[in-house]
């Protein structure tokens, strides 16, 4: 556990950020409450009788302070566009890990290409996408992978009873989509291809008792970025069921509220991973509620992890890459149900 440890949080008082606060001193650690917005943090703070520190990315100084004789950093800030490289640089600075919950995809493409080479020389660990999106169906797809040392394709599907966008989700939205203009990006034999388009309508088999459902097929989400930075898969292509897809687009989407005592809404998922190589498959599955809050377990476990020193390796690492996978989605019961179909198919 914990023990005490002060670890920032940079957008405590966000949505996600709220989770991933009350996660941490669940588990004995002292968070360190930090953003902009100086008013919402002094009742946060008040709120969890936790230390406040005003910062901006726009002043490194602020990030310092903010920073200042903490064990590790999680930025929960969106649209992590603007926040990871500032939040980077002060943890790199400060010489601590650094983990982020970020889903936009060119903000995880930047954080890998352009911190491989300096957190490798630092021995620093840097690892986005420590979420549900981008962190879970690495997980689940390293995990169905097993003893494969590569494979052909790799599918991952979502099933949301609903998806009601927090006002962050909405705004990392409109962020990626004015970087990526009329263009839809999708990963297809080894390389990021971007695509005018439309993504397909599709079926996909869930498990029983889902059964079939209309997906929006392409539907690429950070899980290919952090699939593809480790997995030796050339073809990575990620689903979302049909409603939900349509509940994260339209704008007059509801923001998430609470159902039950501990914040969560009453949003279910299921993530469906498949592997194939040659005339094999193996699935890997997981389910449970709430997105949003069920990054909260997902980023304090592998805070938890790096800071204890269970990990394979440094640098800015996929969560499937730097954790042993299987391991660690059992760690996550009872935040998730979990089924490794890949322990029963040895092909």
């Amino acid at each position: 556990m914990g023990s005490g440890q002060l670890v920032a949080v940079f957008g405590a008082y966000g949505h996600t950020g709220r989770f991933v606060v009350e996660e941490l001193a669940a588990r004995g650690f002292v968070p360190v409450l930090s953003g902009r917005n100086a008013r919402t943090l002094q009742e946060l703070a008040h709120e969890h009788g936790l230390e406040p520190r005003v910062a901006s990315v726009d002043d490194a100084a602020s990030l310092d302070r903010a920073l200042a004789g903490t064990a590790a950093v999680i930025n929960c800030a969106g649209p992590f566009a603007s926040t990871t490289g500032p939040v980077i640089e002060a943890a790199l600075r400060a010489k601590i890990p650094y983990l982020d919950v970020a889903a936009e995809l060119e903000a995880n493409l930047d954080t890998f290409a352009h911190y491989r080479e300096r957190a490798r020389d630092a021995e620093a660990v840097i690892v986005p996408a420590m979420a549900f999106f981008g962190g879970l169906g690495d997980l689940l797809a390293t995990a169905a992978m097993g003893d494969w040392t590569e494979a052909d394709e790799a599918h991952i599907a979502y099933a949301l009873s609903n998806w009601h966008p927090t006002a962050g989700t909405r705004l990392s939205g409109a962020v990626s989509r004015e970087r990526r203009g009329d263009h839809r990006l999708r990963y297809s034999g080894g390389q990021w291809e971007h695509r005018t388009d439309a993504a397909p309508t599709l079926e996909w088999t869930f498990p029983d008792p889902m059964g079939s459902r209309p997906v929006i097929g392409e539907f690429t989400m950070a899980d290919v970025v952090t699939v593809s930075q480790h997995l030796s898969i050339p073809e990575v292509t990620t689903y979302m069921t049909a409603e939900a897809a349509r509940d994260v687009a339209a704008p007059h989407t509801p923001a998430p509220t609470a159902a039950d005592e501990r914040g969560r809404s009453n949003q279910t998922f299921l993530v469906d991973v498949v592997v194939r190589s040659g005339g094999a498959e193996r699935r890997a599955t997981a389910s449970g509620q709430d997105i949003y809050a069920v990054t909260a377990p997902l980023v304090t476990e592998a805070l938890e992890r790096v800071l204890t020193g269970r990990t394979k390796t440094i640098g800015v690492v996929s969560a499937g890459e730097v954790f042993d996978a299987s391991d660690f989605l059992h760690a996550l019961d009872p935040h998730i149900t979990l089924d490794l179909h890949a322990q029963k198919q040895n092909a």
